[in-house]
Formats: C-alpha cells, sequence, structure tokens
C-alpha cells in the first residue's frame, strides 16, 4: 500500500455514481460519511453504490462544484449487511441483476449472498429464472471486481496510479499480478503507458540482478521503442548495444549475449545496411519492407498510360487560359502515363495548379480519383484548392480503434479502397506504419501520386519517407523550383526559397508582406509578441487572435514555449478562469482557441445547414464556446462545424494560441509571429525555420534576435534518421 502519511483519509458508504467512464474508470461517487455526504473524485473501477470504502486523497475546491475529496487510491469492503448488499446488487454493480432480482437474491441467500454468488453459482442457477449460464457470468463479474482493486493496490505500493492498473486488467485480467511477478517488463509494452523506469524500479525490488536476462531484453526493446519515437526506424547494432549497457550501467558482454538471442528468435530482426548491421522493432522492419515491395511492384505493373495525353493538357490551358511551365508539363505527362509519381516544390512554384490539372484530366478520362491528407486541416485545405472531396488517411481507410486504442483500419487488403487514382497530399508528414497502410489497402491498378515539400519537417511518426523514396531514384520525381511571376512580388515565398538555399532572408523590407523586428531579451520578446496579438495588429489590420493570427514556436519549455506563451496570450485576450474546465497544464475557457492533439472520430458534429458527422482530426483548431462542468458537455467551433465533447474528450484538447512549427505543419494561417531566439541546438535548423515561414499566408512577423535567424539559416543539418526503406527500394 502507498504512503498516506500526506493524504486525508476518508470511510463511508458509496451513496451514488453520480459518473464513470468506461474506458479509464473515472469516476465521480457521493459518499455517506459519519459527519455528511462527500463528493469524491478520482479512477474508482468497479466501485459500486452499497460497497463501503476507504478513500485516501486530498480535498480540493472546485471553482464550479466546491469542495471535493480527489482520490488518489482506495480500498474497499463488500457489503456485509443486508442492506448494504441489497443496495449494491440494486445499483446495477454486477449486469443482469436488477432491483427485482436483487430482492430475490438476498431473501434467499440473507447476508452470505455475495459469497453464494462469487463462489456457488450453481445454487444460484436453481432459481427460477436465472441459468447456470447467467450464474456463472455473474460470479466471475464478482471475481473481476475483486481483482482490479487487488491489482490496484499491489500496484499503488510502487506509486502506479489506478488508471495504469485499469489498462493492464484489461489485457491480463485475474492473471495480472502473476504476470507482472514473473517478468515486471510487461508493465512498459505499448498501451500501457507505464515507463520502463517504473517497471524496473519494480523488478530490481523483487531482487532481479542489474544483468538479468529479463531486464537486458527489456532494455534492448526499451531503447528502440525510445528512438523510434526520434523517428528512427531502426538503429545500428553497436549504438543499440552501447546504450543499453549505459542505461542499465552494466557491461556490453550481457546486452550482446541478449540481442542476439532475440535476433535469432525473431523478436528483433537484424539487417545488413551499406555494409553496417542494423537492428529493428519487427513491426517498423515489416513497413518498411513492404512499402518497398508494393512500390516495386506499382512500378513492375503500371497503371495503365491515359492516351492522348498531349492533346488533354493543350485542351486544359485553352480552356484555362493559362500556358504551363515544361516542368508542369511533365509532371502532368509523368502523373497521366507512368501511374506513380512525386509532385515535390516549394510555396508559388506552381504545385495546386499542376494538381489540379492531373485531377481534371483524369476525371474527365473516367478515371475514379480520390483525395486524401494526413491531417483534417490538411485534407481541408485540399479540398478547398482543388474543389475536390479530400479525406484524412485515416477516414479513407475507415479507422476504428483496439482495446489499447491502436488504430485498426477497415480498409485494408481484404478490403480494397474503391478508386483508380489515389493523390496523398503533405507527403512529409506521413510516417512508414501509416503509408503502409494506405498502400496495403490500394487496388493493385491504382495509380498514385504523391505530393508534397522535400524541405519541410519529416514526420512525427518513425520515418523518413518522402525523403527516402526520392533519395532511392527508383520513382517519377518532378520538382516545381521557379517561382511564377505573381508569387515573386510576395517577400514570404522569395524569402522562403532563399532560406532553402541557405542565404538570409531580406528582413529590412517593411513594406511586403514580410517583417523581422530585432526584439530581446526572451522576456521582452513574450511581451512583444502578446502586444501584437493583442492590440497592434488589430489595430492595423483587423486581425485577432482566434481568426487570423497564430503564433508559431519550436518548442514547448520555456518562456517562448508554448506552454507559458499560450497562458500569456490567454490572460491578455481572455482572462475568465472560473468558468473553464481543466485539461493538464491549461484552464480552457469559453472564448478560447484549442486544438485537437489527437484524432478522435467518435467525436459528433453538426453543421448550420443539419448535416450531421462524426470526427475531429488532430491538429483541427477551434474556439471553446461551451463549457459545462455540471453537464460535462462542451462545445468547441471548428471553421463551419460544432463538435460536441464530454468529460473524457474534452482532455483531447489543449489551448492553442501558440503552437509548435511540427504542430503546425499541414496547416496555413493568415498571420504567422515566429518568436525568433537561441533556443536549445536541436531546434536551431533550416528545415524547421523554412516549414514555419511557409505557414503564414498572407503576413510573417518575426521578433527576436538576428544572430538566432541567422544560426538557423546557416546549420542545414537535416532531421538525421536510421531507416531502411531507401536501401529496402534500392536492392534487386
Amino acid at each position: 500500500m502507498t504512503n498516506h502519511e500526506q493524504l486525508f483519509q476518508i470511510k463511508g458508504q458509496v451513496e451514488t455514481i453520480i459518473y464513470r467512464s468506461e474506458r479509464d474508470g473515472y469516476t465521480v461517487l457521493e459518499l455517506s460519511t459519519e459527519e455528511s455526504l462527500v463528493t469524491a473524485t478520482g479512477v474508482m473501477p468497479q466501485i459500486s453504490a452499497g460497497e463501503s470504502v476507504i478513500l485516501y486523497g486530498v480535498f480540493k475546491n472546485h471553482p464550479a462544484y466546491g469542495e471535493q475529496f480527489v482520490v488518489s487510491t482506495f480500498e474497499h469492503t463488500m457489503p456485509e449487511n443486508l442492506d448494504g448488499v441489497l443496495k449494491y446488487l440494486s445499483g446495477g454493480a454486477i449486469k443482469g441483476i436488477g432491483p427485482s432480482t436483487a430482492r430475490r437474491l438476498v431473501l434467499e441467500f440473507g447476508a452470505d449472498t455475495l459469497n453464494v454468488l462469487e463462489n456457488e453459482p450453481e445454487r444460484v442457477a436453481k432459481l427460477k429464472g436465472i441459468s447456470l449460464k447467467k450464474a456463472n457470468d455473474i460470479s466471475e463479474q464478482l471475481k473481476s471486481a475483486v481483482g482490479i482493486r487487488e491489482l490496484m493496490v499491489y500496484l499503488a505500493g510502487y506509486s502506479v496510479s489506478a488508471a495504469y492498473a485499469v489498462r493492464i486488467w484489461k489485457k491480463y485480467g485475474n492473471g495480472a499480478i502473476a504476470a507482472i511477478e514473473e517478468n515486471p517488463y510487461i508493465l512498459c509494452e505499448e498501451g500501457f503507458g507505464i515507463s520502463f523506469e517504473t517497471a524496473d524500479m519494480i523488478a530490481l525490488s523483487q531482487n532481479n540482478s542489474k544483468d538479468a536476462r529479463i531486464r537486458v531484453r527489456a532494455a534492448l526493446v526499451y531503447v528502440l521503442k525510445h528512438n523510434r519515437l526520434n523517428g528512427h526506424t531502426c538503429l545500428p547494432q553497436d549504438r543499440l548495444i552501447e546504450a543499453t549497457a549505459s542505461l542499465l550501467e552494466i557491461e556490453l558482454p550481457p546486452c550482446e549475449s541478449a540481442l542476439q538471442e532475440m535476433v535469432e528468435e525473431n523478436t528483433l530482426i537484424l539487417n545488413e545496411i551499406d555494409g553496417k548491421e542494423f537492428i529493428f522493432l519487427p513491426s517498423l522492419y515489416d513497413s518498411e519492407t513492404y512499402i518497398a515491395a508494393r512500390i516495386k511492384m506499382l512500378l513492375r505493373y503500371p497503371a495503365m498510360a491515359i492516351e492522348g495525353a498531349e492533346e488533354k493538357i493543350k485542351a486544359v490551358e485553352k480552356e484555362a487560359g493559362i500556358e504551363y511551365a515544361e516542368l508542369q508539363k511533365k509532371a502532368i505527362r509523368d502523373a497521366l502515363n507512368t501511374g506513380l509519381l512525386i509532385l515535390t516544390g516549394g510555396p508559388g512554384t506552381g504545385k495546386t495548379t499542376t494538381l489540379n490539372a492531373i485531377i481534371r484530366i483524369l476525371k474527365e478520362s473516367g478515371q475514379k480519383v480520390s483525395l486524401c491528407a494526413p491531417t483534417g486541416r490538411a485534407a481541408q485545405r485540399m479540398a478547398s484548392v482543388t474543389g475536390e472531396e479530400a479525406k484524412t488517411i485515416h477516414r479513407m481507410l475507415e479507422v476504428s480503434y483496439d482495446i489499447e486504442e491502436k488504430p485498426v483500419f477497415k480498409r485494408n487488403e481484404r478490403n480494397l479502397l474503391n478508386t483508380e487514382a489515389l493523390i496523398v497530399d503533405e507527403v512529409s508528414m506521413v510516417d512508414v506504419v501509416l503509408l503502409e497502410s494506405l498502400l496495403r489497402a490500394m487496388p493493385l491498378s491504382c495509380r498514385l501520386i504523391l505530393v508534397g515539400d522535400s524541405h519541410q519537417l519529416p514526420s512525427v511518426g518513425a520515418g523518413n519517407v518522402l525523403h527516402d523514396l526520392i533519395a532511392s531514384g527508383l520513382i517519377p520525381v518532378v520538382e516545381l523550383n521557379e517561382i511564377f511571376r505573381q508569387s515573386m512580388q510576395s517577400l514570404i515565398v522569395t524569402n522562403a526559397h532563399k532560406i532553402v538555399n541557405g542565404e538570409m532572408p531580406d528582413i529590412r523590407v517593411r513594406d511586403n508582406d514580410f517583417f523581422f523586428m530585432r526584439d530581446f531579451p526572451q522576456e521582452h520578446i513574450a511581451e512583444t509578441v502578446g502586444d501584437l496579438c493583442a492590440r497592434r495588429l488589430k489595430n492595423a489590420y483587423g486581425y485577432t487572435l482566434l481568426e487570423n493570427i497564430q503564433v508559431l514556436t519550436p518548442t514547448r519549455k520555456g518562456i517562448l514555449g508554448t506552454y507559458e506563451l499560450n497562458n500569456r496570450l490567454q490572460s491578455l485576450v481572455n482572462p475568465n478562469p472560473s468558468r473553464g474546465v481543466k485539461v493538464g497544464g491549461y484552464v480552457l475557457n469559453e472564448g478560447d482557441k484549442v486544438m485537437q492533439v489527437k484524432n478522435n472520430y467518435d467525436i459528433l458534429w453538426s453543421r448550420d445547414n443539419g448535416e450531421h458527422g462524426e470526427g475531429v482530426f488532430n491538429g483541427d483548431i477551434g474556439v471553446m464556446i461551451e463549457v459545462n462542468n455540471a453537464s460535462k458537455i462542451y462545445r468547441v467551433r471548428f471553421d463551419d462545424r460544432t463538435a460536441v465533447y464530454d468529460g473524457d474528450s474534452v482532455g483531447d484538447l489543449e489551448l492553442a494560441y501558440a503552437c509548435t512549427v511540427h504542430k503546425s505543419q499541414g496547416n496555413e494561417f493568415d498571420c504567422v509571429i515566429l518568436p525568433m531566439f537561441r533556443g536549445a541546438p536541436q531546434l536551431m535548423y533550416r528545415n524547421l525555420l523554412y516549414t514555419a515561414v511557409t505557414r503564414a499566408k498572407k503576413m510573417l512577423i518575426i521578433v527576436g534576435d538576428e544572430n538566432a535567424l541567422h544560426l538557423m539559416v546557416e546549420n542545414n543539418r537535416r532531421v538525421s534518421r536510421y531507416t531502411g526503406l531507401k536501401q529496402f527500394l534500392m536492392r534487386d
């Protein structure tokens, strides 16, 4: 049991369950103590009305509901008196038992009712209307209720919260404690969210040696998974061994031996790349080798060429009253003739015009064309510039989620997409796992056109897809590099191209769309950003944070990180803390600009015209228009639709007055403000600056240190990632 010295303890009987999340066990209940009725909140799965419990936690004052007892952990005793047993069973604690059945059971078995239900289902089955199957089901439910509580008490001894216990219970059930004692490192498996350090602490407390085989094996996997979060799909074998030994503070030989064992049993995959041995997690190895094989198949068996491409291009030019540049014509021809194309280029180079011509000719030729992008905002922008429907890749693949909240796609090899031409925008944001899923669902004869800007940041997930596809030299690539005359007038466009070429942007001009404001130190930069957002841009241009302005920053931490900037900007434009809902480190108020930070396909939305649908996507930005903590209903306006959140899903939102450059990918904003300061070296590089600049449509304002701007322009370190895709593509 955890140390309760600094926690309050209250005892009583549960009167009412006010609210419960089936997903994570978060519960709001009323507890009857000797002194009063107390409202308690926390993760308390399978606690039901009628139970006697001991709760450990602290009293906190909620701005809307007053004093509440926030529970850290709890103990319970099943009700012993007849009134308690009757209330427990009547309250819906056991599925299949309602108030009338509860009364019959208590009349039949008295104070021993719960013991009989759990351990003697055959006696219960003798009652009229209760089959042996139903009696056994009731028995299992009671055993589960006891089992999950035992697991929570067990894990609380290692400071593991009840929320994590619920996840572990869903996978291991009554065998959870035995499984943990046999191998504590199962706790840091995907889906549980428990750190390797916590699992390691539990293992060492059970007297496992520092070089125990289960410890070393778990650490090898942990190091690979940790580096996957940094974008790597594999690691050099020697670096993996050294990193693991350093993590565990042991010598190299136990790591070498365990790795050899795991490779022999295919728990990890060894593959030689350019004469060096690399180690892959099996799932990422499968993703990259599948992508390579599928791309080669597309090249070997291409979609049928569209006849009369030249004539069709001329017809579109004549009708639209334009003349395509030579590279644009080449891109259109390749898309129509080869069936596989990568179309890349920076701002102002005519990518959208080229793409629209490709779509038009394909549709006029009778092809069924499907458009998609990795994020909701990118899909919306794709739809607006093409005039065609565009979906997120997840939506196109008809995603659902398993018990561990991992995506499962209904569209796959056995249920292919109904399309003849697939166009994917913002490919630089697509990781290897998502591309693998998309290719698996693509018909064999389907045309594939990948569109993106190769100079932008790579995906948040593992891999460097666009870079590797281009670098392989295997796939037809057209890079548009001519800035069209109308775009030459924009300093945002011309400076973006200067940055890509390693040239310092022009920061002297004061009458265009690209402005540089020298400012320091960081605290003063933050004040200037706040003043621009709250006053100066509104007075000069009518721009507001809700509608036009987006602050972008490289980092989440520090004075100029997203967290502090968001709280600063909120205090300037929407200070209303008493009515908000606390989510993470933020309080979200009515009128706040918020961002969805993960895909959620269950959130309901409606448009003003009466249209209804489901799904809000990672990166979607909207305004909180209703906060109702009493009913746990929260409404957010996203462009032309209003989404409804509950107490669980509201946790997917955060303030969005400022967001990271990485999070902004796939979005465009009228006005971007970019604080410029000497931050962490790993964030001071050219591609990140270029990505930030190209998010601005009408105005870009850089505020800060000119020397930091120089550093970013001069630092051309590409995000270095260990991947295998390029090599797998190049192999025979």
